[in-house]
């Protein structure tokens, strides 16, 4: 949709975050996105409908645009995400076991993903009009060993997980599959993974983790200003392809992201707000 323009066992796993800016950055706001021409404006909001144009005649584009919002939506999406005076948003907590997590008051989601994804980076874009919370981006793999929640008012918890893939020790894996199955107020997981080289061996293992356990999930492909057009493409089709064939449990559509130029940003907040039940009317397949 075009915006108008207005004002189990041990796993194979391996063992993903300093504070925001002062101000959001350039394209944080949906007020800043308006602004722009319109294609590139569509590009920012809707960056896998972009995708779609360089698609082969004929082809099939219906799991590109099944999550849809219009411009309402967004805004009020974005909304959830802005901190205010009767809306806070806080880290919470950390833990790394079950009985060390809060109470689970509110509708859940979570973020997980193998180290050096961009999940930390992709969470402090999402709360990015919100400056004051603090999400912790390492420059070391697998610096994340604690599950990190973050209460977004009286709406929902989003919550950083570890990442996976770099030195997991084993403690690491059974926090994680705990969750996951435990964790009764989790609405949705969204599996992180790399634009660049598409699936890895241990996102599979997420993957076969998630349908094992009946865990609704959704996958999001970071890093997508690092990857040419044509690469993009190709492992959005192969990924379309291997989500229809081998999954029960993934949403069909993929949500595109980049964390530095805010491509896909807006949409999976208001991707997170429909999940968590805080935008009801929002229409997805």
């Amino acid at each position: 949709m075009l915006l108008p323009r207005a004002g189990a066992a041990a796993r194979g796993w391996g063992g993903g975050g300093g504070a925001a800016g002062r101000s959001p950055p350039p394209l944080a706001a949906l007020s800043q996105v308006l602004r722009l021409e319109r294609s590139r404006r569509t590009g920012v909001v809707f960056p896998l409908q972009k995708l779609a144009r360089y698609l082969a005649p004929g082809a099939d584009t219906a799991r590109f645009r099944l999550f849809q919002p219009g411009l309402a939506a967004l805004q009020r999406a974005e909304a959830l995400f802005r901190s205010g005076r009767d809306h806070a948003i806080d880290y919470v907590s950390s833990a790394v076991r079950m009985d060390h997590a809060p109470p689970p008051a509110l509708p859940e989601v979570c973020f997980i993903g193998r180290s050096n994804v961009g999940k930390s980076s992709l969470i402090r874009a999402l709360f990015s009009l919100s400056p004051e919370v603090e999400v912790r981006v390492s420059k070391t793999p697998g610096h994340t060993k604690k599950m990190n929640f973050f209460k977004v008012g009286k709406y929902f918890t989003l919550v950083d997980m570890p990442g996976y893939g770099y030195r997991a020790p084993q403690d690491f894996v059974e926090m994680v599959e705990a969750y996951l199955q435990e964790r009764h107020n989790l609405k949705r997981t969204f599996l992180l993974v790399d634009g660049v080289v598409g699936l890895q061996k241990t996102d599979h293992i997420a993957v076969e983790m998630l349908e094992e356990f009946g865990i609704p999930y959704v996958m999001v492909l970071t890093k997508i200003d690092r990857a040419s057009r044509g690469l993009l493409l190709k492992n959005v089709l192969e990924i379309q392809e291997f989500v229809k064939e081998k999954t029960q449990g993934c949403f069909p559509q993929l949500f595109l992201v980049s964390s530095l130029e805010f491509s896909g940003v807006h949409l999976l907040r208001c991707f997170v707000a429909h999940v968590t039940g805080n935008l009801p009317t929002v229409e997805a397949s």
